[in-house]
């Protein structure tokens, strides 16, 4: 899913914008599972229920059955969208399913997925996370071959290269393999088909995607690698979880796997330079997800240890803005000693509403996601942990938050490096110009949110705590060195600036 087209917008006057998260915005979920004798359909709804923080646009699944497709898609949750009677009628062997917030294509029912796109062996359905960055030369190509294009989602266009290779005579692996290498980005995918299920990463694996198997032992056959059985591909081990199944390993980077009633093939269809995002490992995954061995929970204490050990302060209490600063918060209390305590209290139950609030709520200061506890704050010198800022426009509502609550100092620190730069790889992050690290010094964005300090973590603190090799991540949004390269007319839609500030940590 490619980049929106970002104009440039007064943020202070938008009511729209300053709903948005002031922290770069959900990839995506996929899910697949092929279990024969299962409720494919339900376990998928399960796998992406768990998935939804990836995303909470649109919704869908696709299942197979006897090679028919039987797929439901649409707006909202995943639990607005199914119901025990739509899922009823999705019969299957196998299923994928994807969970979607945009990040090429607007935001409508037409670029819900899976994308389901017609071949000579029959009907695929693709479910993809990550964004695809030549995808207007890919469009161009496709748009000449007479292919009708239904759809703004780049996903769409992976779809139409793998039936384009298909109805030219490859059979599913070599069609797969074949439109990969037309595909310049990031991209994890779970595609069905009439005979089985696609897993698939790019090159560097900016996105994630594992491999479960549901049972009581690992179906491994010696010679071919894994038997015949029940697997599941998702996004993060919390997908796996969810319905019961274990973790079996990563899908590597540049590998494609084919499973069907014999069990799964692997393939590396490419060199791997593994780039991980780091900000699945701050942010976006769920903190039960295990990666590298160990849930993020554990990474996220870690770096809010580095980060108190970097950037001291003197307060009262050390708080976060829930739920994603808590691990890093209670990391930063753990090594400093401060008393940790719950400041701030989220209304889990807000989704993203398009409903202006009223004049007198906006003056009044509206409350609808995070409300201040005045009995913790008042009389306290407080410092509060976030994961990142973009625009700075939701930290300084905090601060102030925290002050019209009774805080006599507010210190905020933040458990990532200042974000500089967009990301072109499956996140959507606003324009160069529009991201307050990039035109501002930590100083000056001090100042603006109206905090009586702030500090970010270091990169090499940020990297390091990973306890991997540290050219195994992708970092591009924090230093603007983007491992795959940017085809200049979409560099130029985000990267307003040339520089950014020299003081930034």
């Amino acid at each position: 899913m490619s980049q929106p087209n970002h104009s440039a917008v007064n943020l202070e006057s938008s009511a729209v914008d300053e709903q948005r998260p002031d922290k770069p915005e959900e990839a995506c979920g996929v899910f697949g599972v092929y279990a024969p004798d299962e409720a494919v359909a339900t376990l998928t709804y399960f796998g992406l229920y768990a998935l939804q923080h990836r995303g909470q646009e649109s919704a869908g699944i696709a299942a197979f059955d006897q090679g028919e497709v039987h797929e439901h898609k649409g707006m909202g949750l995943v639990s607005q969208v199914f119901t025990d009677d739509v899922l009823q009628h999705i019969p299957g062997q196998w299923a994928v399913g994807h969970t979607r917030y945009s990040t090429t294509g607007s935001s409508h029912a037409a670029n819900a997925q899976p994308a389901v796109v017609n071949t000579r062996l029959g009907q695929l359905a693709l479910a993809h996370n990550g964004n695809i960055v030549n995808v207007n030369n890919l469009r161009a190509e496709l748009l000449e071959r007479d292919h009708d294009l239904l759809t703004t989602s780049d996903s769409e266009l992976i779809a139409f290269a793998l039936a384009e290779a298909v109805n030219d005579g490859d059979d599913w692996m070599e069609g797969a393999i074949a439109a990969f290498n037309r595909c310049e980005g990031a991209f994890s995918l779970v595609i069905g088909t009439p005979s089985g299920i696609i897993a698939a990463r790019d090159p560097h694996g900016i996105r994630p995607l594992v491999l479960g198997y549901m049972g009581s032992k690992a179906p491994i056959n010696a010679e071919a690698g894994y038997g015949p059985g029940k697997f599941v591909v998702a996004s993060e081990t919390c997908g796996l979880d969810i319905v019961g199944a274990t973790y079996l390993r990563d899908v590597d980077p540049g590998e494609v796997l084919w499973i069907d009633g014999d069990g799964i093939t692997s393939k590396i269809w490419a060199k791997a330079e593994r780039k991980l995002c780091i900000f699945e490992m701050i942010y976006f995954a769920r903190p039960d997800s295990v990666f590298h061995g160990e849930s993020l929970y554990s990474y996220r204490k870690r770096i809010g240890q580095r980060l108190a050990k970097e950037s001291p302060a003197d307060v009262d209490l050390v708080m976060a803005v829930p739920d994603s600063g808590i691990p890093a918060a209670i990391g930063y209390s753990e090594a400093s000693g401060i008393p940790y305590a719950e400041g701030l209290i989220k209304n889990r139950y807000v989704g993203r509403t398009f409903i202006q609030p009223t004049q007198t709520m906006r003056e009044t200061g509206i409350r609808m996601k995070l409300n201040p506890m005045r009995d913790v704050l008042e009389g306290k010198r407080v410092l509060i942990v976030d994961d990142s800022i973009v625009r700075g426009t939701t930290s300084r509502k905090l601060v102030q938050m925290l002050y019209s609550a009774g805080a006599t100092e507010v210190h905020m620190r933040i458990s990532s490096p200042p974000v500089t730069h967009p990301c072109f790889y499956g996140i959507d992050t606003d324009n160069q110009d529009q991201l307050i690290a990039a035109t501002k010094s930590v100083k000056e964005i001090e100042t603006q949110l109206g905090a009586d300090s702030l500090a970010y973590l270091s990169w090499e603190g940020m990297l390091e705590a990973t306890g991997s090799e540290v050219g195994s991540f992708c970092s591009a949004c924090f230093t603007g060195d983007y491992p795959i390269d940017i085809p200049s007319q979409v560099k130029r839609s985000k990267l307003m600036l040339e520089k950014v500030p020299a003081e930034v940590g």
